[in-house]
């Protein structure tokens, strides 16, 4: 079996050589440009070596014709004759020097007649040309036999080694095939590759003709990177376009595709949920169940979808194709194990398409990406950091804009979920980019509800409010699913108790408590929003309170979990409850400890009983409460009275009132003199604090 190598130019910068090399190698090619007269014979065998022939085995006919003649001297003589001048090493190989002077000073015509005459050898013993027919093509020689070689080399490599694909086809191009036949699977390798540019020109030109070829493959790779663009509707117009007649093995990307924009009708009219594969094959089979776990998504209980997508998953792990999806069946895998409140399953399954190459490496940054949405949800916010930087460095491309938008949504949410307000502007203007270059779609509904909490937060609510009613309106047309549809609600609902806004809340949250006979996510989330506002109201019950945020930890929502706990306390009228609450949260929570936000807390202080002292209440003699060090602190960073409260799980109000107790008790008569008077009390632990990055 032939092996064929990527090519990679080699940098043409040597190191300096000595002297007497430098003479030698000008000596080879001067005589090698010499070789006239009676040393005509040993030119004629020194070029056809130059070209690829070999010793011992067949020669040019015509060299071959005066050897049997006895027109020249023997092969032995001349071989003899070759070594003796230095041009010809012992094993037969030409020195690189003459090789190539006898090639440039060779006319061209001589040269490809040579190298068809070698074609032809290799063609009569039933030997493949490998890696020659790479050489010939790059010389120039347009050759049927070699351009058709090169052609079902790439063929072979085009679904495991896209690279290596778009290289030979390329070079099939030079050998002369045909430029129209050969463009849809050139597009696929160009995409599989992650050069989305170069296949959109490539298809653009092909689509763009009367009956295109191969029309089936190029509207998946248009699809495809329309998708990576952040434009999947425009993916979907060209499965219109393709129609059902000649959608063939595609139907269920292209059911995927207008799910995606909300074509419910569309897709079920291109493919039925339970149709069989196109054919028997690993592929044609893991292409059915994608595209009949994205349809049972949509149902009402969704869970079997979500098992269908896993299987799909595997097996394309499995084969190991790199195929130009829309989606891979991991990250839609992924995305709905998300929705349904299953963040560990979701990081699951991306970790294993990403080991096993799913998609190739133009979709290893979206699973690396996904993975750390998972762990953002988990409040690992190391570990969706570490993923971030996997993302960022899976390819030589930059992030795609539909990855740069779930990438920049990432950012918002972990500078969110860290209390830290200079770096969440700095995130929202990023998103705020990002979304100028894409589009909602139905795949794309988590970063969308994040970036809504951030607005909603930074108060620039109208910057993604006409996103916001395309996403709405999009899953009006979907019929509202209720996995799709329950954590944006949830969305909502942060954004409306973050407003202030019990009007813009109510929808959100009927919308939830309606879908709550359908999925356990949304009754979890609906008796966490009517918590939430019981807190607001400040008419809670601590026992509806916990259940509720124990929930949300429940569901992959710890952070979220931790922070309704911590906002009850702060509102407790027992002190046994406030207790009870902020050991919920530090539980659900542990880097909110007394060390100071984003400080782990250490095994014996989680496990400790809720002391008052522990638990933040009881002064030390420097007169300040461990709570009250813990805004200290705060207020020394800089945060203002919302900052506070997010970061400790305290109201604003509570967080003011805290601040207006120790200008009191510290006798401080403004701002820079509390600030001054603060650093006194907390004393050295404040210059630790101070010298920490």
């Amino acid at each position: 079996m032939v092996s064929y190598q990527p090519h990679t130019q080699k940098t043409a910068f040597r190191h300096p050589e000595p002297d007497h090399q430098v003479a030698a190698l000008q000596s080879a090619e001067l005589m090698a440009s010499q070789l006239k007269g009676e040393n005509a014979a040993v030119r004629e065998l020194l070029l056809a070596l130059s070209v690829g022939f070999a010793l011992p085995g067949p020669l040019p006919s015509d060299l071959q014709r005066k050897i049997d003649g006895n027109g020249v001297e023997s092969l032995d003589a001349l071989v003899q004759r070759a070594e003796s001048s230095g041009l010809l090493t012992p094993d037969g190989a030409v020195v690189g020097p003459a090789r190539h002077a006898l090639l440039a000073v060779a006319p061209t015509t001589k040269v490809h007649a040579l190298q068809r005459e070698l074609v032809g050898v290799y063609a009569a013993n039933g030997q493949p040309l490998g890696d020659l027919a790479r050489e010939l093509a790059r010389t120039g020689l347009a050759d049927p036999r070699v351009a058709t070689e090169l052609e079902h080399a790439a063929d072979k490599a085009l679904e495991r080694d896209p690279g290596l694909a778009y290289q030979l086809y390329d070079e099939a191009l030079l050998a002369g095939t045909d430029e129209k036949a050969t463009a849809a699977r050139r597009a696929q390798a160009a995409a599989a590759n992650g050069d989305l540019d170069t296949a959109t020109r490539i298809v653009d030109t092909l689509l763009g003709q009367d009956s295109p070829p191969d029309v089936r493959r190029a509207a998946d790779v248009a699809a495809a990177v329309w998708a990576q663009r952040g434009m999947l509707a425009r993916g979907a117009d060209v499965y219109s376009w393709l129609g059902p007649s000649r959608i063939g093995q595609s139907a269920p990307l292209a059911a995927v595709t207008l799910i995606g924009c909300g074509d419910l009708s569309g897709a079920e009219n291109i493919f039925g949920a339970d149709a069989p594969p196109a054919s028997p094959t690993l592929l044609a089979a893991t292409l059915a169940h994608l595209g009949r776990g994205i349809l049972q998504s949509l149902a009402g209980d969704p869970h079997q979808g979500l098992q269908t997508l896993i299987h799909a998953s595997d097996m394309l792990n499995a084969g190991g194709a790199a195929l130009p999806l829309p989606e891979t069946p991991a990250a839609l895998a992924a995305l709905v194990a998300l929705h349904s409140g299953e963040p560990n399953l979701a990081e699951t399954i991306c970790r294993s398409a990403a080991a096993a190459g799913q998609g190739g490496d133009t979709a290893k940054p979206r699973l690396f990406l996904l993975q750390a949405w998972s762990a953002m949800m988990q409040d690992r916010l190391e570990d969706a950091r570490l993923a971030i930087n996997e993302a960022s460095k899976a390819n030589h491309w930059p992030l795609v804009p539909r990855d740069e938008f779930l990438c920049s949504a990432l950012e918002v949410g972990l500078a969110r979920r860290n209390a830290d307000f200079p770096e969440l502007i700095k995130a929202w203007e990023r998103a705020r980019e990002a979304t100028l270059h894409t589009a909602v779609d139905l795949y794309s509904l988590l970063p969308w509800g994040e970036l809504m909490i951030a607005a909603a937060r930074l108060r620039e609510g109208r910057r993604v409010a006409p996103y916001l009613n395309d996403a709405w309106d999009l899953l009006e047309r979907l019929g509202n699913p209720p996995l799709w549809a329950v954590p944006l609600h949830w969305a909502a609902v942060q954004a409306a108790l973050l407003n202030e806004s019990p009007a813009d809340l109510a929808p959100h949250a009927a919308a939830l408590a309606r879908a709550a006979g359908q999925s356990h996510l949304a009754a979890v989330l609906a008796a966490a929003g009517k918590a939430w506002v019981t807190v607001l109201a400040e008419r809670f019950r601590p026992d509806d309170v916990e259940a509720a945020a124990r929930g949300l930890g429940l569901v992959g929502m710890p952070w979220e979990g931790a922070r309704l706990a911590g906002h009850a306390a702060a509102r407790a009228d027992e002190r046994k409850d406030m207790v009870r609450l902020l050991s919920c949260a530090r539980e659900l929570h542990p880097q909110a400890s007394s060390a100071g936000p984003g400080a782990p807390a250490s095994s014996e202080a989680r496990n400790a009983p809720p002391t008052e002292a522990g638990n933040g209440m009881q002064p030390d003699g420097a007169g300040l409460s461990e709570r009250e060090k813990e805004v200290a602190r705060l207020v020394l960073d800089g945060k203002t009275y919302r900052e506070i409260g997010e970061a400790i799980y305290i109201s604003p109000r509570t967080a003011e009132h805290h601040i207006a107790r120790m200008r009191r008790r510290l006798g401080a008569e403004n701002r820079s003199d509390l600030m001054a008077k603060l650093r006194l009390a907390l004393g050295p632990e404040n210059q630790a604090h101070d010298q920490s990055p």
